[in-house]
């Protein structure tokens, strides 16, 4: 090989190191190679639901399944958080997820409520669903057919309605990692 191959083969390489570590992938050649392991499946984002009345509507999420629980959809880990608002009367909530399973572009988390400001909603159980479609997501909630949160009781894990609900335009960023379990 030439030197000039040689190094611009070498400067090429060093590229490829410094852009790796700067995601937190490693990068090897030959036998051996390292090749990450992604989540088994996450959901992230944060939207404002659609409402024609002008109800202020937010629901966030943290939540990730790690590669080395993806047998278990209950050994999901992260937050949640929601709120809903209509001429400044409403309230806000945060769940600790302990249950994602997704599918495609389909997710399904569930959480205990660890903070509200809604009486009776701490402890109880609550369930999201999510239809990540770029720039037109879909929502659904556990508490759909019931009309409040604090009226889910004894709400397994993982359970939550359709994504009924249409995001408002210009503010779905959700992203939904697909669970791929071994069947």
């Amino acid at each position: 090989m030439k030197r000039r191959t040689k190094i611009a083969a070498v400067s090429f390489a060093t590229g490829l190191l410094i852009a790796a570590g700067t995601t937190g992938v490693a990068v090897a050649s030959g036998a051996g190679m390292h090749h990450p392991q992604r989540e088994a499946a996450s959901l992230t984002g944060t939207a404002k639901l659609y409402r024609s009345a002008g109800d202020d509507i937010t629901f966030s999420f943290d939540a990730h399944l790690a590669a080395r629980d993806t047998g278990n959809p209950r050994k999901a880990t992260g937050t949640f958080r929601f709120s809903h608002y209509l001429h400044g009367d409403g309230a806000w909530a945060e769940a600790k997820v302990d249950c994602l399973v997704t599918g495609g572009k389909v997710a399904v988390v569930s959480g205990v409520i660890t903070a509200s400001d809604l009486p009776g909603a701490k402890g109880k159980r609550v369930g999201v669903t999510v239809h990540d479609l770029g720039r037109q997501d879909r929502l659904g909630y556990s508490w759909a057919g019931v009309g409040s949160p604090t009226d889910t009781a004894d709400l397994p894990p993982c359970v939550s309605s359709a994504p009924f609900e249409k995001v408002k335009q210009g503010t779905g960023d959700f992203t939904v990692v697909p669970w791929n379990p071994a069947l």
